[in-house]
């Protein structure tokens, strides 16, 4: 399992084919929930290309289910806040842990701000809904921790019920095939273009570096 704390993910070359981001509560054919909303709207902003895989991959869902957005972009500053607070929870719960070795365990759960796959606009995190709009199984909540979950919300483990494990396949089958890549530590997490997705893919470098939302 290659984390976003791994150097191989940093040295990746940055690179930007300049596409906007769109605000997805503008695209009528997806569903966008607001638990995570912020006074600018960020959370709800996906770059172009991304928006148009991420409607591919719905169009190829079986019948009765639809994705639900729940997070997209996210500014490098909250991404900061993000993992700090992290890291200082992971801290207090496990004191004898050096800054080298929480830097690595906060990375299972919130990626280091250098390499931010959110702030490029070309990641979402995301998940399944039936018919009636309800959240299918999935095994834990989206963002659930790797310390709260037991490791549950790993894409690939085992200790789920089947119908989840059946839910996490449906998905990425779905979001594999419109050329996302998962961070497998985080079920819900897709990303295109960003460095992780460089280097799941062996591109020569990113298609999106960080953005600032206009």
């Amino acid at each position: 399992m290659i984390l976003l704390s791994d150097p191989r993910i940093s040295a990746i070359p940055l690179g930007d084919v300049g596409e906007p981001l769109v605000d997805l509560r503008g695209v009528a054919s997806l569903r966008v929930d607001d638990r995570l909303a912020d006074a600018d709207g960020a959370y709800a902003h996906l770059r172009e290309g991304a928006v148009a895989r991420l409607l591919a991959a719905q169009r190829s869902l079986p019948d009765g289910l639809r994705l639900l957005v729940v997070e997209a972009y996210r500014p490098l500053r909250l991404q900061q806040e993000y993992f700090s607070g992290y890291q200082d929870e992971l801290r207090s719960r496990y004191p004898a842990w050096d800054s080298a070795r929480l830097h690595v365990e906060a990375s299972k759960y919130v990626s280091p701000p250098s390499v931010a796959p959110h702030s490029t606009g070309g990641t979402v995190d995301l998940t399944l809904v039936d018919a009636a709009g309800l959240e299918v199984d999935m095994g834990t909540a989206v963002n659930d921790s790797p310390v709260a979950s037991g490791n549950a919300c790993f894409t690939a483990a085992t200790h789920i019920a089947p119908a989840a494990r059946h839910n996490r396949y449906v998905l990425g089958v779905a979001l594999r095939a419109a050329g996302f890549v998962n961070y497998p530590t985080e079920w819900w997490h897709w990303s295109y273009g960003d460095r992780y997705w460089a280097l799941q893919t062996r591109a020569d470098q990113t298609r999106y570096g960080p953005v600032d939302l206009p």
